[in-house]
């Protein structure tokens, strides 16, 4: 049985995270911990509690950085954004990045990643559309055990020089949970289970 309020979010928020289940609500989950044989309070004392509180779907984790660029600190515009801007920091400066040309801009950010997440760095679609210019080893990948300061590998695949100004919106950050070594392991076999796709790839499906 659960001791205090504090337990069951817990739980609540690694089920979220580990098994897929961001998506449930704080009842449903209640029935799948009850499946898996996990004792609960019994329902009066369930009701005492505020099911909101137990509502881990969007649950508010620390994020520790350092800016050391004149820019805004990374933060979402909209409740529902995903990303944040990773913006160039070219103190007095200007980068031109040619056609089929690459360089890696600096954004002046170091980050201290909660254990079990990474900082994914992906293209900003407007700069793609716009201009071809993306992010070449989309997306980039920021372990958590790095904690210098982010750069971004950009590609202009259109066909004029663009210019990169201190302060441009050159990227967007996502952090993102992952499965690290305390959740996988690997065990090599001689064959995998069969599947419905099997080895089909590469535009197996068809465009239809």
């Amino acid at each position: 049985m659960f001791k205090n309020l504090k337990e069951l979010k817990e739980l609540s928020k690694t089920l979220q995270q580990v098994h897929g289940m961001s998506n449930k609500t704080p009842e449903e989950i209640m029935r799948v911990v009850s499946d898996m044989g996990v004792d609960i309070p019994l329902m009066e004392d369930i009701n005492k509690i505020q099911m909101s509180d137990l509502n881990t779907e969007h649950p508010k984790m620390v994020v520790e950085f350092i800016n050391k660029s004149e820019h805004e600190s990374p933060m979402y515009h909209h409740s529902d954004d995903s990303g944040f801007d990773l913006r160039a920091n070219l103190p007095g400066d200007t980068l031109t990045l040619k056609p089929l040309d690459r360089l890696i801009v600096p954004t002046g950010l170091h980050f201290g990643l909660p254990e079990g997440y990474e900082l994914q760095v992906r293209p900003r679609s407007g700069l793609a559309y716009k201009y071809g210019v993306t992010v070449l080893n989309s997306p980039g990948t920021v372990d958590r055990g790095y904690v210098g300061e982010v750069k971004v590998i950009l590609i202009n695949l259109g066909k004029e020089d663009f210019i990169i100004n201190d302060g441009d919106r050159i990227a967007q950050g996502v952090i993102n949970g992952i499965l690290t070594q305390r959740w996988a392991d690997f065990t090599r076999v001689d064959e995998l289970s069969e599947t419905s796709r099997s080895d089909g790839g590469f535009g197996s499906t068809g465009k239809q």
